[in-house]
């Protein structure tokens, strides 16, 4: 745990799964098709205040919704990648094009089409409630489940780490 604490503090950028990290997994499917899934508010005053701080946060999924955008549209500078068949291809471009390594970013992902990508990243974490291959593979597991504040816990460690976390702008959304 030690370790996981210290590698925190290199962190500038956060890439999360949506399925199964960002929501719960659950998808409800509406009668004209689109899908709908519930995501945190927790998890989203930390996403903004993560970028509000200057970190970079992407989100790439394998899933697609409208909703899914709609969710973040207000967020100024998430970038959201979704439909995505090979993450590796995604991963390796959003490296390349913010010129950052790999020990700078913290993934959480919760499933196997993670795994590639995780295995790679500076600090690799879960929710509680991931596949038993990602809990192999991570330097932590939330004690949150995907879609109720995992999210929230690992960018509040990661502030809290580079003494960042309840600055004077932390009461405005």
């Amino acid at each position: 745990m030690d370790n996981y604490r210290t590698k925190l503090k290199n962190i500038t950028t956060f890439i999360f799964d949506f399925d199964g990290v960002l929501s719960d997994g659950k998808i409800w499917v509406l009668p004209d098709g689109d899908q709908v899934r519930a995501t945190n508010v927790k998890d989203g005053y930390a996403l903004q205040y993560a970028l509000r701080k200057g970190y970079r946060v992407a989100v790439i999924s394998g899933g697609y919704s409208e909703t899914m955008r709609l969710r973040y549209k207000n967020f100024k500078g998430i970038e959201m990648f979704l439909s995505v068949h090979d993450k590796t291809d995604v991963f390796n471009e959003y490296l390349k094009s913010h010129q950052i390594t790999e020990d700078e970013v913290l993934m959480m992902g919760d499933d196997i089409p993670d795994y590639e990508i995780m295995r790679r990243c500076g600090v690799k974490t879960c929710p509680a409630d991931a596949s038993q291959e990602i809990k192999e593979l991570v330097d932590y597991i939330s004690f949150q489940n995907g879609g109720n504040g995992a999210v929230r816990d690992v960018i509040e460690q990661t502030l809290r780490a580079q003494e960042r976390w309840f600055e004077h702008d932390a009461c405005v959304w």
